[in-house]
């Protein structure tokens, strides 16, 4: 990102490759509307594209983008009707996820086990859309982004023992939820 500060438009290329696909999911397990969650991600990158003049390197370039991220879904989240925020969705009409497959992960071979894959899924994105969007958005910043705690409080502006604190209920809530898997 400093090169890219600098000057040097070749470096946004790999900072782009490497996080558009964890960047993506999570807007898209924040938003559950894939239109929506592109919008975003573009408004995402626009932004580091606009801010990269003032960038500092006072955390690492994924905290200082997640941070980005997760202000617009806060924006998203405050613009929804009161009692109508946007939740990850199950599936859609087909039972498929609504996540493009270009961004699967590969799974087995087997057909069962794709389906037992497809159904935990499933159920997971059911889980975390019962979940208070602060944990949710804690726990999808933990594990899709893979920061720190102290990553996710400045990403979300909030302390890292409030960070632990939904990360904790998140997962209590989710293991209840999931625990006969």
């Amino acid at each position: 990102m400093q090169r890219y500060r600098d000057g040097d438009a070749s470096a946004f290329e790999p900072l782009y490759r490497r996080h558009r696909d964890g960047v993506y999911r999570y807007l898209l397990r924040g938003c559950s509307r894939p239109e929506l969650a592109g919008e975003l991600f573009q408004e995402v990158w626009i932004g580091v594209v606009r801010a990269r003049a003032d960038w500092q390197p006072r955390a690492r370039f994924a905290t200082w983008l997640y941070r980005i991220a997760h202000n617009r879904l806060i924006d998203t989240w405050r613009s929804a009707p009161q009692g109508h925020e946007p939740l990850p969705d199950e599936s859609d009409e087909d039972g498929g996820t609504s996540i493009p497959p270009a961004l699967w992960a590969p799974l087995q071979e087997r057909p069962e086990e794709q389906q037992l894959a497809g159904e935990r899924g499933a159920r997971l994105r059911k889980a975390l859309a019962t979940l208070p969007r602060e944990q949710r958005d804690a726990f999808l910043l933990h594990e899709e982004s893979g920061m720190s705690l102290d990553e996710i409080a400045d990403a979300s502006g909030v302390g890292r023992e409030t960070i632990k604190s939904r990360l904790r209920y998140a997962l209590a809530k989710l293991r209840e939820a999931l625990a006969d898997v």
